[in-house]
């Protein structure tokens, strides 16, 4: 009986990863473009009075809240609050693998079809100082540059050593973590957002 229960279980939909139920869960929609008859991608730079991370550059996308039907309904919703993109004019094509920077953080990228043209009247002066796009053509041609950055794990003061092997001496593994960049006219395109673009053009190569 037990047996076939945990069968029956776990043949259920079950999360992406453990810990995905309670991770900070955000989603973010690659917008298309036309720009002169040449496909482009559209960006964000954040307003600079922004509390967090202003003047990034940056997909139309943000955390995905209670009310929201799915992670596509978020990227949606942030698209029209941020861009002033209706949803119901928005065409999308498909989505990405999840981003998954640690089990408490994953970004679920989309992308769409959007009128360019509905942006550059409507954006949300609050949250966006200026909108730029990217040709696709341009991408595929150039690749970006990596450095690394060195993480280290720092126990908290009540960590309590007293139940683990070797106690305070304990050997704590560095890790390294790529960062990308992609250089453009003036703007510089990096961090999450680089990393989910990295992914979409070696995609579409």
């Amino acid at each position: 009986m037990f047996l076939d229960k945990l069968k029956h279980q776990l043949q259920q939909n079950q999360h992406l990863f453990i810990g995905e139920e309670t991770a900070f869960r955000s989603a973010v929609l690659i917008p298309l473009v036309q720009v002169n008859g040449e496909w482009h991608i559209l960006f964000e730079v954040r307003s600079f009075t922004m509390r967090k991370q202003p003047g990034d550059i940056s997909f139309p996308g943000g955390k995905i809240d209670a009310t929201d039907a799915s992670p596509l309904a978020a990227a949606l919703r942030e698209t029209y609050e941020e861009l002033g993109i209706d949803p119901k004019t928005v065409q999308v094509i498909g989505q990405l693998s999840p981003y998954i920077a640690s089990s408490s953080f994953v970004t679920y990228p989309f992308v769409a079809i959007v009128d360019f043209n509905q942006i550059i009247h409507a954006y949300n002066k609050d949250e966006v100082e200026e909108v730029f796009t990217v040709p696709i053509n341009w991408l595929l041609h150039h690749e970006p540059y990596m450095h690394l950055v060195s993480i280290e794990p720092v126990p908290s003061l009540d960590f309590p050593f007293d139940k683990i092997v070797n106690g305070a001496q304990y050997n704590w593994r560095t890790r390294s973590m790529e960062e990308w960049f992609y250089d453009y006219e003036q703007y510089t395109i990096w961090g999450l957002t680089a990393r989910i673009l990295k992914h979409f053009i070696a995609m579409i190569k």
